[in-house]
């Protein structure tokens, strides 16, 4: 296989960005960045996202069995950079930003455009990352977006042009 290529050809495939959050009945909480995420069926509505087997992500959301992705919008790269890195929870507050809890426990961050919440229902762990398999059970906007709905979306081009992830 030519390294280079598939780097390449992978690097092609269009990513939003989430904020991936889950809090565990102990108080434990983790919100990272993710990018690999995508709806895989209607009805029940699923959702599946790629996360790093050894971060603390990946730990809460397997003992709490939901997550919620809280959604980007366009103006919102400061937000997808601050979770890069694990954060800390203070008071209502994680990395930061003002968190509300959702039905299923884990943390809504107050200032993305919309989020849904998940309950775990597989986990499929093979190489560096698991998929999380999600039944959505809730969903919110903070406000109903002109147009079409992805386009507001922060995606990982909008960070800029040296910023990739896979390949």
């Amino acid at each position: 296989m030519d390294k280079d290529a598939k780097k390449i050809a992978l690097r092609m495939v269009p990513y939003g960005l989430y904020i991936l959050t889950g809090e565990t009945k102990g108080g434990r909480v983790a919100a990272a960045t993710v990018n690999w995420v995508t709806q895989t069926a209607f009805e029940p509505p699923f959702v599946v996202v790629g996360v790093k087997a050894d971060s603390g992500a990946h730990a809460v959301i397997k003992e709490a069995g939901a997550f919620a992705l809280n959604i980007l919008g366009k103006a919102q790269q400061a937000l997808a950079y601050g979770f890069f890195k694990p954060a800390e929870r203070e008071g209502n507050t994680i990395g930061g930003q003002a968190f509300r809890s959702g039905s299923t426990g884990a943390p809504l961050l107050e200032a993305t455009p919309a989020y849904v919440e998940c309950r775990l229902v597989e986990t499929i762990e093979k190489g560096d990352h698991s998929i999380f398999v999600g039944e959505v059970v809730d969903a919110g906007l903070l406000e109903t977006p002109d147009g079409r709905p992805d386009d507001v979306t922060l995606t990982l081009k909008d960070l800029g042009e040296k910023v990739f992830y896979g390949g």
